[in-house]
């Protein structure tokens, strides 16, 4: 059965989101108190309603309890967004997910019972100073404050024609490879004795400094 979802607030964020969401084919209720923006999303979203994400009354008129996920997705209005995530968690939504602004936002969204915090800037600010830095480090994605998995692009001809069981990366790096994509080809859990070439790129999980460490030495960068 598919899952249903609700985005309250279609800043950039939210209409971004929204538009993902139905492009995926999902089920999506569209919320905003601006009359023209929820026009536009007339035709595009499952049902798109003018309401007032800090009106207790409308939210539950909308029934979004049954929803599997709220997304918060207000803007600038930081009040608006941590009032509306109480409301929600009030009657009784199951998934709350509230964007935050900064990280005092955040941890006032977390306070009041957000199931999840997302700060997309900050997260998107992350990635493209990560690609900055590390060129090799072509993904990277924050797991927890200690914890991350990064696609690292394999240059330094040292790694070159050996296996992953001669690598030896969990003992030596303290990292899993949880995938290798070679050209065409995409392997789950490869095999220990898949032999690396130049250009291959690895999927590994581990300490976000261990990620990087190993990225730094894949590269033949020296830090």
């Amino acid at each position: 059965m598919a899952e249903t979802y609700a985005v309250v607030g279609l800043g950039r964020f939210g209409s971004s989101l929204l538009e993902s969401l139905i492009n995926d084919g999902q089920e999506v209720l569209a919320i905003d108190n601006n009359t023209e923006m929820i026009q536009n999303y007339m035709e595009l979203a499952t049902h798109a309603v003018i309401a007032d994400a800090q009106d207790e009354e409308s939210l539950r008129e909308l029934d979004l309890a049954s929803f599997d996920h709220v997304i918060v997705a207000i803007g600038h209005n930081q009040q608006a967004s941590i009032l509306a995530t109480i409301i929600l968690k009030d009657i009784g939504c199951k998934h709350v997910i509230a964007k935050a602004e900064n990280n005092l936002h955040a941890r006032v969204l977390d306070k009041v019972g957000a199931d999840e915090v997302v700060r997309p800037e900050h997260e998107m600010a992350q990635q493209v100073a990560n690609r900055l830095v590390s060129p090799n480090l072509l993904n990277y994605i924050s797991l927890s404050d200690d914890y991350s998995i990064g696609e690292i692009k394999i240059t330094n001809f040292s790694f070159i024609n050996q296996s992953l069981a001669d690598l030896d990366i969990r003992s030596k790096y303290g990292l899993n490879v949880i995938a290798v994509k070679a050209h065409e080809l995409f392997l789950v859990s490869p095999d220990a004795d898949y032999v690396l070439n130049i250009g291959d790129v690895l999927t590994v999980i581990g300490t976000s400094a261990d990620v990087q460490k190993f990225d730094r030495l894949v590269s033949g960068i020296k830090k």
